[in-house]
């Protein structure tokens, strides 16, 4: 069937992508015929063919000829006694009795594989024709019932040899979703009727629509952010007017308006949740309010915000900076008097870290960022991942390289230690917590402000100017602001000055320009300690001119130090640092090995620290540095500039305490940052002190901060580590088995899945109708993603996947409504998508991949029936390897599928393929069957072009043809492949055994 391109889709947001969206190969069911009045007289004759075989057979031979075996033990005579008729009939009554026992083990044995579904029927032994022959007469018989659906073959195939070479085993994988053709036929006209009152209802709305007058007055309500995602005036446009680009009209239509807050919107990217927008008359789409009518869909609270608004529409221009600053709310005196001295640097080492200018939200209308004690929200996710969108992000990206060094280590090591393809999957507050990182994490935010910074380094290297001393950084609304500790001039382009000297500010914008550069990481030791209304704040710990102290209850502490360490350990905007951690958290160690360190005392980490702080300010002396900073970039970078952050969980006794003030003295100038923690707030030598409380409020009244704190509560915390633990290869011992594929699926002539995804290579389903062409590509995402994650997807998960800037709740049902209804049901009227017991989203057995097939053929193969027939093990082997058609969905459209970059699977995938060509290589040459071989690699490698394994096999098996010209053809192909780096050394190594003249024969070559 030729295949059929379908436009690509727009998100109900109106993201659309322009491209082409995965191929349906059946557009609609495949119709199956109804059963014929013949079906019913194979049936019949099945019927009268078993009992005559179950039943005729035992009475016939007990009636005419008795019991065959002698009435008691017979002695030695007996075998001179002359063989007579009588003897020769009882012993093939005996032989026939035996045949009987046999098939009637085959006919028990197929009527329970077809009777409780399970797939694939046992083996009788020695029954080969027998045991098809039953197949065929017990297929015939329930050939006219329902339990035929899932496993009838046809008795077209009777009479077939039962071990068929090289039948592919996924045909019916292949064929059409299931036998019930009246029921697919229902189904249709059901789908059918539906789209047709669907179309209605649009062509209804739509003449609605165009009658509606121009002049009406409509408002929209700023809705508060969803995990990271904060609504802006683009998207708004983009939703309610069709054109992200008309955002200016909103703008104008509302610029200086007082807003309920008693704030007003003087700059387009600065809006805040609670307030309104006029719109203009021809805004279209949900949570659009017509006033003055009646909004019986809004509270009276909203309904009267809105009339006041209304009542504001030709307002005066006036100051809107002074007035938003003006109409603040009263709760945030602090942050106010912070801005007025925030920029002043003493020389007594007191600093301020003050909040960017702009107009905070009132308290009623704060979004809480985090809960100290981890909280769980209705979602049941942790709050305290979801909104820590740069940690998740850290804690996502290191748990991934993690989990593919233990693929790569698997694949690699020997065969008696093989741990399988398959990691562990998660359950528990484990599972939680990893969907609580895939959905709140922003590797997005992470990587724009990695490049950023590396920018700014690169950008003030190339003018010949130092690196300013940077206290804090604060995100907000996509734009970076860094407050230096002193005014550092005008900052280089793209950067501009911001509400005063001491702050630089960086538009996200002009932040998205930025490339990756070749500079160190000028800021490493910036983390993440909470959020103020839409800002996050970074505090740079090796830049505090002295020790940071934090107070309050031991167990919130230990969460704020938690998240710290964390972030510190995994975050994107760091080349490297060392992190040694005192009184707490030798169990965060797994998070980075090579970054993390723990110390049982305070004893042991002065000491420690007083021999580095030697170290550091003897090498800064020698390099002719007076900091880090200078030191970090440019020529003189050197693994030595690395900043150390110290964290101290407990309070030190008061002798402690001054040995380490003496040691942070001149700590930031030598890259090294002290955090200690003190029950009562009082440390001597603390240069900043910061507060948690039982809310999860971080106070730091002298600087004028008041965050809602970033935590890692202890339940989090340990479920990460064991995400981290579990993905570790060296955390097993070698002898434990495999794991098996998360899903299995029926390999056997007799599964037939109702819906079939092609996703190794292009995309394509068959046994569905093409989706509407306008969310075609959306829905195709959508199950794509819940495919590669048999266990049960979290509905946020899935949304966040598919909408990385947030999504409303609305447009999240709304989807997977479309995506119920588009799977459909099986014919016993269970839903083709399901959830589970903790509310994940899963997909019925019915519905499978070739992914899942090409894991159950490996398995089978290696592990399952294989293990024990050779000739079954060539032909699944063989199969899996037919399945393979490129990489992982090959045409996926630009911009879509971005949540792969989170998942493992387009490394399982080589390996997976590598695996399944080496095993089947080595099948072949068992036999001396060398081409077979090749030919098996060369398939392989076509998906894994580079794993050696395969290439190194492809040598030995191209030296044992014998053809020396072969085989240095092949060197030279490979040389050509690695081009100025050359070889590997074992690959040399191999050369240098199979064919020792292989470089002077390349050489000759050209």
């Amino acid at each position: 069937m030729p295949r059929r391109r379908t436009p690509s889709p727009s998100s109900p947001t109106g993201d659309t992508t322009g491209t082409t969206a995965p191929r349906n190969r059946t557009p609609q069911p495949v119709r199956i015929r109804r059963r014929s009045f013949g079906d019913f007289v194979k049936a019949f004759l099945a019927f009268v063919a078993l009992a005559v075989l179950l039943v005729g057979v035992p009475l016939a031979l007990a009636t005419q000829i008795g019991w065959p075996l002698p009435d008691g033990v017979p002695s030695l005579d007996w075998l001179q006694q002359e063989i007579t008729v009588h003897t020769f009939l009882n012993i093939l009554t005996v032989i026939v009795w035996l045949a009987w026992a046999q098939f009637t083990a085959c006919v028990l044995v197929e009527l329970k594989a077809a009777l409780s579904g399970v797939g694939v029927p046992g083996r009788v032994p020695g029954a080969g024709p027998s045991q098809l022959l039953a197949r065929q007469l017990v297929a015939a018989l329930l050939l006219v019932g329902a339990t035929a659906a899932g496993f009838a073959p046809g008795l077209s195939q009777l009479g077939q040899g039962y071990d068929t070479p090289h039948r592919p085993t996924v045909a019916a994988a292949q064929a059409t979703p299931g036998l019930f053709a009246q029921q697919q036929e229902q189904a249709s006209g059901a789908a059918a009727a539906l789209a047709e009152q669907a179309a209605h209802a649009a062509a209804q709305a739509d003449t609605a629509g165009g009658t509606a007058r121009q002049g009406d007055t409509k408002y929209y309500r700023i809705q508060p952010p969803e995990g990271r995602h904060h609504d802006s005036l683009w998207e708004i446009a983009e939703r309610h007017l069709g054109d992200g680009r008309r955002y200016k009209e909103i703008f104008e239509l509302n610029k200086d308006r007082v807003q309920p807050d008693g704030s007003r919107l003087s700059e387009a990217s600065l809006i805040r949740p609670g307030w309104i927008m006029e719109m203009p008359g021809d805004a279209r789409g949900g949570e659009l309010v017509e006033m003055p009518d009646e909004a019986p869909s809004v509270s009276p609270e909203v309904r009267q915000q809105i009339a006041d608004y209304a009542r504001t529409g030709d307002h005066a221009q006036g100051g809107g900076g002074s007035g938003a600053q003006d109409g603040g709310s009263g709760g945030q005196d602090g942050g106010s008097g912070a801005q007025g001295g925030g920029h002043e640097h003493t020389g007594g080492g007191a600093a301020h870290v003050s909040v960017p200018e702009q107009q905070p939200a009132p308290d009623g209308d704060r979004q809480p960022a985090t809960a100290a004690t981890g909280s769980e929200s209705a979602f049941g996710l942790p709050e305290a991942l979801l909104a820590a969108p740069l940690l998740a992000a850290g804690l996502l990206g290191a748990l991934g390289r993690r989990r593919r060094q233990a693929l790569w280590q698997s694949a690699l090591g020997s065969v008696g230690g093989r741990r399988g393809m398959e990691p562990p999957t998660p359950s528990g507050d484990a599972q939680d917590v990893q969907d609580a990182l895939l959905v709140g994490a922003d590797p997005e935010g992470v990587r724009l402000l990695d490049r950023s910074l590396r920018g700014l380094a690169a950008s003030l290297a190339a003018q010949s100017r130092p690196l300013p001393v940077v206290y804090a950084a604060w995100l907000s609304n996509g734009d970076l602001h860094l407050q230096l500790a002193q005014p550092s001039g005008k900052p280089p382009a793209p950067w501009q000055q911001g509400q005063d000297q001491t702050f630089w500010l960086l538009a996200r914008t002009d932040a998205e320009g930025y490339g990756d550069v070749d500079t160190a990481a000028p800021y490493p030791g910036l983390v993440s300690l909470g959020t103020m209304d839409d800002s996050r704040l970074l505090l740079n710990l090796e830049a505090v001119p002295g020790i940071v102290s934090l107070s309050g209850r031991e167990a919130d502490r230990a969460a704020v130090f938690a998240s710290i360490a964390a972030e510190l350990a995994t975050n994107g905007w760091s080349d490297r640092m060392t992190i040694t951690l005192v009184g707490f958290g030798e169990d965060l160690t797994p998070l980075a090995p090579n970054r993390i360190r723990h110390l049982d005392d305070v004893e042991a980490l002065i000491e420690t620290m007083e021999a580095e702080t030697r170290q550091r300010r003897g090498a800064l002396g020698a390099a002719g540095h007076d900091s880090v900073l200078t030191g970090r970039t440019g020529p003189a970078q050197h693994t030595r500039w690395a900043p150390h952050l110290v964290l101290l969980a407990a309070q030190p006794s008061a002798e402690d305490a001054v040995r380490l003030a003496e040691l942070a003295a001149d700590a930031s100038r030598l890259g090294i940052g002290y955090l200690v923690g003190t029950e009562t707030g009082d440390l001597p030598g603390a240069a900043w002190e910061m507060e948690i409380t039982a809310e999860g409020r971080l106070l730091a009244p002298l600087l004028g901060l008041e965050l809602d704190a970033q935590t890692l509560p202890a339940a989090q915390r340990r479920a990460v580590v064991e995400l981290f633990v579990e993905a570790n290869p060296d955390g097993r011992p070698d002898g434990d088995p495999p794991h098996r594929p998360p899903f299995l699926v029926d390999i056997s002539e007799q599964g037939r899945p109702a819906v079939y995804a092609r996703l190794v290579g292009p995309y394509e389903i068959i046994g569905l109708d093409s989706p509407d062409g306008d969310r075609s590509a959306l829905l195709h995402e959508a199950l794509a993603l819940l495919l590669l994650h048999r266990e049960g997807v979290h509905p946020r998960v899935l949304s966040s996947a598919l909408w990385p800037r947030g999504v409303t709740d609305d447009v999240r049902g709304a989807l997977l409504d479309r995506l119920r209804a588009w799977l459909g049901t099986d014919p016993d009227g269970t839903p083709r998508l399901g959830t589970d017991a903790a509310g994940r989203l899963t997909l019925a057995p019915s519905v499978v991949s070739d992914l899942d097939v090409l894991r159950s053929l490996y398995y089978e193969a290696t592990q399952g029936k294989g293990v024990g027939s050779r000739a079954v093990r060539g032909r699944l082997l063989t199969d899996a390897l037919v399945l393979v058609r490129g990489p992982l969905l090959a045409d996926r459209p630009e911009g879509r599928y971005q949540w792969l970059t989170h998942e493992i699977v387009d490394a399982q995938l080589p390996l997976l393929v590598a695996d399944t060509g080496l095993a089947l290589s080595a099948f072949h040459r068992e036999k001396g069957r060398e081409e077979k071989a090749i030919e098996a690699l060369n398939a392989a490698l076509r998906t894994a072009p580079e794993d050696e394994r395969l290439w190194h096999e492809l040598l030995r098996a191209t030296h044992a043809t014998g053809e020396a010209d072969r085989l240095t053809a092949l060197a030279g192909d490979l040389i050509g492949r690695s081009g100025a780096r050359g070889l590997p050394p074992r690959t040399e190594a191999l050369l240098d055994e199979l064919l020792p003249t292989w470089r002077d024969a390349i050489a000759a070559a050209g």
